[in-house]
Parts: C-alpha cells; structure tokens; sequence
C-alpha cells in the first residue's frame, strides 16, 4: 500500500480514535500531520506524541496555553482559530478524515474539498447542509470524497464498476436504535442513558440519540442523494436489527448487490484509508452461521417520524435542510441535557421546519447563516417550553 500522509478532524472523539488505532497499527503506511479536537486538550497532546503529529488545533481557543505546555519539548505546533482549523484540513496533508460532529465541521470540510484533497466523510451534517456546494466545489477542485458512514460506505463499495443509470434504487439499512421494540408511550419517559446505548455500535452521544430517534438514518436519506445522485424516490430505509447487511443497491435487472461486515465502524474506515486499495483490520470476521438468521422489518413512521420530517425536508429542497439538521443537533443537545423529553426532539424538529421559509443556500456563509437563525428560533421554542 502507498505511504499516505493523512489529518484527522476530531481526533479524540469515536471515528478519530478508530481512525487512529487503524493508522498506529501500521505506521510505515501513514505520516500524521495533523490532529485537531474540541476540548479535550490532554487526549489531543497525547496521540500527538504517540504519532508525531506536525500540527495540533484545539477548537477552544482557551485552552491553546494547555495544549503548548502539554506539548513542550515536541516538534508538534498547538494552535487554535478558524485559519489554524482549516490548515489541519487543507494544508500538507493529502488525505484528511472529517469527524468533527455537527455544522461545526463544514468549514474545514469544505477548505479540504477547495483544496482537492481525498476526504473520508465522517461528518454527515456537511453533505446534509451543503451538499450541492459541496458536490459542485469537488468537482471544480478535483476532490475526493469517500463515505465513511457504514451505510454509505457500503453503497460505495456495491456500485465499485457500475452505473448510476443502471441502480433501479439504493436501501440504506437501520438497525433500529435501542428502542425499535418500544411504545410511544414508553419512548416519552426514555432517558438520555437509555437512549445513547446502542445495541450494536459504539458511537458517540450525539450520534446515539439520533440512532434512538432514526433522525440519524433520516440525514443519511439526505447525505445519500448527494454522493450518490439519486431522487428521493430511489431510496429507501430497511430496519435491520443485526447490522450485518449495512446496505444494498438494486439494479434495474432485478439483481441486488448487498455489502456485509461486522458492526465495526473500523472497517469502513479501513476502506477509506486504504482506497483502492484494501488493508488489515482487527475486526472480527462475519461468522454467518453463529448468526444464524437475518431480520428485516419496515421502518415504523409513525413512531419514528423523524425519517419523515427528512424525507420531507429533502423533497422541499431550498434550505429545509439545513433547518432540520440545526433544530435537531439543538433538540438533542438539550434532551442530552435533561432539559426536553425523548419525543420533544422530533416535536421540535418539525415546528421548526413548519416555521422555516429558507431560500436555497448560495454560500457556506449563508448555509451558516440559516443554521444560526434555525437555532435560535429552537432555543426560544425550548425556553417557552421550560
């Protein structure tokens, strides 16, 4: 495999640290130039010493003092702000994973598209958001961009050598969330630890709860249509609740091409590490006859209607979309944080896009903009609530 020099957007968060444990299992392949996190200034300074890393970014600016002490004696750089952020994603590096959680991360991920790097594509809010912006701009620069998410991945790796006019449609597989089997009734008393506990994967709590209410699957719809080119209609959503199957594509000859694997968002990444070539991962293999049987069921709208409101939001086009991801990553900020219940989320959700009249956004500025106003106007609909 090619030596490949690689920076990591949200290095200590769930993808980055895979990432990292891919990458520090086989160093004559990779060069670490740069690491970037939120706050957590002591993992950061850590894997930059593990790894050697040229550039270390804090998001916070106040902890930069922390992250220089912390690093005193490498030859690793702390910085903090907008430009050093964006040098993470589009400086010397030539492949850069985006991992960083929520809106947060579409400015790096679009500096990195600008500047025609390979982008493995963690952070599924910048597709969501800006996704004819971000296709487009690919284009222009010569950009890569190759999913990360399991699902997404999957449908990669199922179209390898085949057309898109050719794919009668693509099934995105969910396997459910932990509460797949629960009432209405009971999902009103559900708990934020009861909802960040998976049964399959392990992610992190953001990313959990929207797992819980199937909003999480809902963005995938959206992020789908941009990597892939396909209408509303040509894509659709299966409960799995085994994740072996992480999605299909069906062909217009009838025959159907699925990608399998364990539930390890290792293997996804490993993919895009390596492309197009493949390496080792500590996985564990697919042992299909302990498995036994494989269960699929038709998502339950009523119960998750937060795959409706997407569906919607993404055949309204203009920037529904980006009111959704915004009013959600607020709804579910404040669930996190006891503040609404388990159902206010989706309840939220969608007052926010009844009150919505986004134009198209023309810019990440405006993308930005439209994000911030959504915001607001859920934090004012929380506070009336509380």
């Amino acid at each position: 495999m090619t030596r490949r020099t690689i920076s990591i957007l949200g290095a200590t968060g769930s993808v980055g640290t895979s990432t990292l444990d891919l990458v520090e299992r086989a160093p004559e392949h990779f060069e670490v130039i740069a690491l970037t996190a939120a706050r957590n200034v002591a993992a950061l300074a850590e894997v930059a010493r593990r790894t050697n890393a040229k550039l270390a970014v804090i998001d916070d600016a106040s902890l930069l003092p922390e992250l220089k002490q912390s690093l005193k004696g490498t030859r690793c750089r702390a910085a903090s702000g907008r430009e050093a952020l964006d040098e993470a994603a589009a400086g010397e590096a030539e492949w850069v994973m985006a991992a960083i959680v929520g809106c947060a991360g579409l400015e790096p991920v679009m500096a990195a598209v600008n500047a025609g790097r390979t982008i493995a594509l963690a952070n599924k809010e910048a597709l969501v958001t800006a996704g004819s912006l971000m296709v487009d701009a690919a284009r222009r620069s010569g950009a890569t961009i190759l999913p990360v998410d399991s699902e997404h991945n999957a449908i990669f790796q199922c179209l390898a050598g085949s057309r898109v006019e050719d794919v009668a449609r693509i099934v995105l597989t969910a396997s459910g969330g932990p509460f797949r089997t629960r009432s209405l009734a009971d999902m009103a008393d559900m708990t934020p630890d009861q909802a960040v506990a998976h049964p399959n994967w392990s992610m992190g709590a953001k990313i959990s709860v929207d797992s819980a209410t199937m909003m999480n699957k809902g963005l995938e719809l959206i992020e789908a249509h941009h990597l892939f080119g396909l209408p509303s209609d040509r894509i659709d959503i299966l409960v799995h609740p085994q994740s072996v199957i992480h999605s299909m594509v069906e062909y217009v000859d009838g025959s159907t091409i699925a990608q399998l694997g364990s539930p390890d968002m290792r293997i996804p990444i490993a993919h895009t590490l390596a492309y197009p070539e493949r390496m080792a991962t500590p996985a564990a293999p697919l042992d299909l006859a302990r498995i036994g049987a494989l269960e699929f069921e038709a998502p339950d709208a009523t119960r998750f209607p937060a795959l409706r409101l997407a569906r919607q939001a993404l055949e309204a086009g203009g920037g529904e979309a980006v009111v959704l991801n915004a009013a959600n990553e607020v709804a579910v900020a404040a669930f996190l944080a006891g503040r609404i219940g388990f159902l206010d989320i989706a309840r939220l959700v969608e007052q926010a896009l009844a009150q919505a009249a986004a134009p198209a956004p023309r810019s990440i500025a405006e993308v930005l903009d439209i994000d911030r106003a959504a915001r607001e106007s859920v934090n004012c609909m929380i506070q009336v609530t509380n």
